[in-house]
């Protein structure tokens, strides 16, 4: 079966090149290969506008999710004088929509890269969508530069036929686009200012045109760029069987092939010269021999494309076992249970550190005197062999000091056993919600913890081979290594998804409430931004020395985050801060990690930042941080233990056990 496939695809394959090849002969098309062009100007010299570009890129490629894109134009502006950003991109007119969303959001992106501290920038992608941005207003205003000029390299053969046609094209296309912008709606913004046409030189000829301009310019400007552009085009593309022209307010272009889509366009425009020539209908065999090969040519295309995806997968899991294979093979991550029995006095309470949901984590000191973590998985675990064979595979792999290592695991029968280095000084709930303890956390420290537990949850989300969502960050999941490096522990079950994804969900709800993101505790929904709740809720217990559940009505709170909320909305934030601080710290570093704390309670998920624009307001002091809005009001009422439903109606139990989430990259 496998041979026959192979066979099936080379000959797909050869028919596809012979295809492509003919129909490249056939047009006599000269592909430009050029997909993207930038330019840049100016300098960013203010974080704030940063901060503001960076929101108004974002709200053009998010642009179709919340507003109608009429004419494939929409423009924005965020900020205040003199740090405004405005910003606005045009597609092309024979673009559908879902294809204008697509190159818009890659051409948001691509403008970052090429312009990262430019004041201003236009960057057009594949030449179908015009994406520009300055801290000066450009909207309703024509501009003619810069500009990016772009010949065919082929020259014309008879430009006493071609010259004449040229220009009767380009006054039809004129006059359609004038038509067109004052036949469509009034609105400023709502112009459709675009036209497409061609024209017969010979009856193996036509010279096809495009013109359009930005929607919001008017009718009068927009043929005035595009005249300025074709004069441009006479020019520097003399001689030229195509070429195009493109700037802030208009683009044209021409060819002696088809460039656009017809679904979009007006009959074709009637031949202005060489009369002897008679219109001829549009052969048959002509259709048969462009149309026909390019449905074989896509039906191919999908073909090949499925048995790639198919290919993939079978590697991912070959990989997989690969990595069983190894991890079974290596003895240096194998213990002997009676090594893990010895060094834990065969598991006596004495040796015991505590109790989770997956089992009893103990104490012990190897032979050679290194001491370790031992995990005993209790039997009603939820791991069969297999489960937990993969868990210490991924597990093995997380390698970054703000995590706990992994050094080995036991698996004797029904005993499973995970083999961790040691933290001396505990968790971090030990310290900081214990009267003596507490006071050796100063504010460096604490910060310190702070930027240390980011730093973990970036590598998880982001760093690491696989993305990683925790589900349970707590402070008695954070143990504290040596100078007290915070390393986040308690990786629980993991689950592998062969498809990437941003999002999931599920009916066992496993977690702490107090920490648990509303969507993930209400409705099962979970996501890197659930971590980063976690992890707001976590700094406000840093910040306060109390648990986030056991305020008890504490001037009138009945959480960490209804308490925080409220001093922040009357402006007395600072007496958030734990008494045993005294005068000890810095109020600019306290106010920043209060108002990132309250970001990333927000209720909606998109408002939450993510934990690289987390670390880079802790780091950078100079960046203006956003005004949060009111954490979730299930939170904000108090309510710690909700009662909680699956899809089919049975009852959920709730527990001190974290799952974690495991996604290849």
């Amino acid at each position: 079966m496998g041979s026959f496939f192979q066979m099936f695809i080379k000959i797909l394959s050869t028919i596809l090149i012979f295809n492509i090849q003919c129909y490249v002969l056939k047009s006599n098309a000269q592909i430009d290969q050029s997909n993207i062009f930038a330019l840049c100007s100016g300098n960013i010299t203010s974080s704030t506008y940063l901060s503001n570009l960076n929101l108004v890129l974002s709200s053009l490629a998010n642009s179709f999710n919340k507003t109608t894109v009429h004419n494939g134009y929409y423009n924005d502006t965020i900020g205040r004088k003199p740090n405004i950003a405005y910003g606005s991109y045009q597609c092309r007119g024979d673009l559908t929509v879902e294809a204008c969303r697509s190159h818009v959001d890659l051409a948001a992106k691509e403008i970052i890269r090429r312009c990262p501290s430019s004041e201003e920038a236009v960057i057009t992608f594949k030449e179908l969508a015009v994406l520009k941005y300055s801290a000066k207003s450009f909207f309703t205003i024509m501009r003619d530069k810069p500009s990016f000029t772009l010949p065919n390299a082929n020259s014309v053969t008879n430009p006493e036929e071609f010259n004449p046609g040229f220009d009767k094209l380009t006054k039809n296309l004129l006059a359609e686009v004038a038509s067109n912008g004052v036949s469509s709606s009034s609105s400023s913004t709502n112009k459709k200012l675009y036209a497409i046409g061609d024209i017969e030189i010979t009856p193996s000829q036509k010279i096809h045109g495009l013109a359009q301009c930005s929607s919001d310019i008017s009718v009068n400007n927009c043929t005035q760029c595009l005249r300025g552009e074709i004069d441009d085009i006479r020019k520097r593309f003399s001689g030229r069987e195509g070429g195009r022209v493109i700037c802030w307010s208009c683009y044209f272009r021409y060819e002696t092939f088809s460039f656009y889509e017809l679904n979009a366009t007006s009959p074709p425009f009637s031949s202005p010269v060489n009369p002897k020539h008679s219109k001829r209908k549009f052969p048959l065999k002509l259709f048969l021999m462009i149309f026909v090969p390019l449905v074989v040519i896509v039906l191919s295309i999908i073909i090949i494309l499925y048995f790639c995806i198919m290919k993939r997968k079978k590697k991912v899991l070959e990989k997989k076992i690969e990595d069983i294979d190894e991890i079974q093979s290596d003895e240096s991550l194998q213990f002997n249970f009676s090594t893990i029995s010895a060094a834990t006095h065969n598991f006596s309470d004495a040796s015991k550190l505590g109790r989770g949901g997956f089992g009893t984590v103990y104490k012990g000191t190897l032979s050679d005197g290194q001491e370790i973590a031992v995990k005993r998985l209790s039997e009603n675990s939820g791991q069969g062999e297999e489960e937990f064979k993969n868990e210490v595979v991924l597990l093995v792999k997380l390698q970054h000091k703000n995590l706990v290592r992994l050094l080995g695991f036991c698996l004797d029968g029904e005993e499973k056993l995970l083999v961790y280095e040691l933290m001396k000084h505990g968790s971090l709930d030990q310290f900081l919600f214990d009267p003596v303890k507490r006071t050796y956390l100063n504010w460096e420290r604490r910060y310190k913890i702070i930027g240390g537990i980011a730093k973990g949850l970036l590598y998880l989300h982001e760093d690491s081979r696989l993305k990683i969502i925790h589900r349970d960050l707590k402070a008695s999941n954070v143990l504290l290594g040596e100078d007290m490096v915070p390393k986040i522990s308690d990786f629980g079950m993991a689950r592998i998804f062969l498809v990437n994804q941003n999002q999931a969900s599920t009916k066992r709800i496993c977690g702490t409430f107090g920490y648990m993101a509303p969507e993930y505790a209400m409705h099962g929904k979970f996501s890197v931004k659930s971590d980063v709740y976690s992890f707001g809720v976590l700094i406000l217990e840093i910040l306060s020395g109390k648990r986030s559940n056991s305020f008890g009505g504490f001037e009138g709170a009945e959480n960490v985050l209804s308490y925080a909320w409220g001093l922040w909305k009357e402006e007395r934030s600072m007496e958030l801060l734990d008494p045993t601080l005294r005068e000890c710290y810095s109020a600019n570093e306290v106010m920043r990690c209060i108002q990132i704390g309250l970001l990333c309670v927000q209720e909606d998920v998109a408002n939450r930042p993510t934990m690289a624009w987390i670390i880079h307001m802790l780091n950078n002091h100079s960046v203006t941080l956003p005004s949060p809005l009111s954490p979730s009001a299930f939170l904000l009422r108090g309510k710690t233990e909700p009662e909680i439903h699956s899809e089919d109606g049975d009852n959920i139990s709730v527990n001190q056990m974290s799952m974690t989430e495991f996604y290849p990259r």
